[in-house]
């Protein structure tokens, strides 16, 4: 006879039934085509038992959110990649939780279907789970977000368990952490310790995370800990075998010009074309074609 399954750390404490009423007046305000209804914490975790590949972008402000999730993605990741991609700077370590707070609320009111989680940057989490569950609270009330990402497996044990406990839907990562640059010497570098990072993956599955980032390591170490796990593996540099992928945007649409990792597909050429439009325009603004009578008003 088979035993019932036990729910998923972060699903016990399930919301009672929901009134009639209130669940027709929510079903008539949802849209009519199923791929359209907002995406939840519990439909992502749905999607591996249902074989359905996940695809997750970076964004960090209303404009790009509102084109990604109009194009179909599964969810947006609000990330302290911003540091850098945005920022200009080298490491994602000088972000600021004040920062995130003001990027995810862009992204956030942009996204109609996709999950929106954002990362909790450095320092704001790895002093105590107190800490942890307080900004991951803040995140949550001042960007109307789903979701937080932390970086850690085992080391984060506690404080992804205290976050779960709080209500709070935490995605954890795992392989490379950005965060830890100054400790690892560097960016870029796979991860190839294969007992720690199954062990960190376990960790954070049983300390309730719904979710977990596998960045940077071999593909079949993400298949073993994509099968190890019953949430969703998000895949960066790990292969096509985890649960679903995550890029860059920047990287993804050939903004980041030189930045050509082995991972990386580029699904355009930003970077050429807007230099080429902007080109044309100086030289239009300098020749006195633009504006031409169709732009002038009489």
């Amino acid at each position: 006879m088979n035993e019932a399954k036990t729910p998923h750390p972060s699903l016990r404490n399930p919301c009672k039934a929901v009134p009639a009423p209130f669940e027709r007046r929510f079903h008539e305000m949802s849209s009519d085509s199923p791929s359209k209804r907002p995406m939840t914490v519990p439909r992502f975790m749905a999607a591996k038992e249902q074989n359905r590949k996940l695809a997750m972008v970076t964004a960090y402000d209303f404009l790009w959110a509102e084109l990604f999730d109009s194009a179909g993605v599964d969810g947006i990741l609000v990330g302290d990649t911003l540091g850098m991609v945005v920022q200009g700077r080298s490491t994602t370590l000088p972000v600021t939780l004040e920062q995130m707070i003001y990027h995810g609320e862009m992204v956030a009111r942009a996204a109609k279907s996709a999950l929106v989680v954002v990362d909790l940057p450095f320092l704001t989490f790895q002093v105590s789970p107190q800490q942890a569950v307080e900004n991951g609270g803040r995140v949550l009330k001042e960007t109307g977000a789903s979701a937080v990402k932390l970086e850690g497996g085992v080391n984060q044990q506690r404080t992804i368990q205290a976050l779960s406990d709080a209500d709070i839907p935490v995605m954890a990562h795992v392989g490379l952490k950005p965060q830890s640059v100054r400790k690892i010497g560097g960016m870029g570098r796979i991860q190839r310790d294969e007992k720690q990072l199954m062990a960190d993956a376990r960790a954070a599955e049983e300390a309730g995370a719904f979710s977990i980032v596998l960045e940077l390591i071999p593909r079949e170490l993400a298949k073993a800990i994509s099968d190890e796990l019953s949430i969703p593996t998000i895949g960066i540099g790990a292969g096509p075998d985890c649960d679903g992928q995550v890029l860059v945007s920047q990287d993804m649409l050939g903004l980041t010009n030189g930045f050509q990792p082995k991972f990386l597909k580029r699904y355009a050429e930003l970077y050429r074309d807007v230099s080429a439009a902007t080109e044309r325009y100086v030289q239009d603004v300098r020749e006195n074609i633009f504006p031409g009578p169709e732009h002038s008003h009489d």
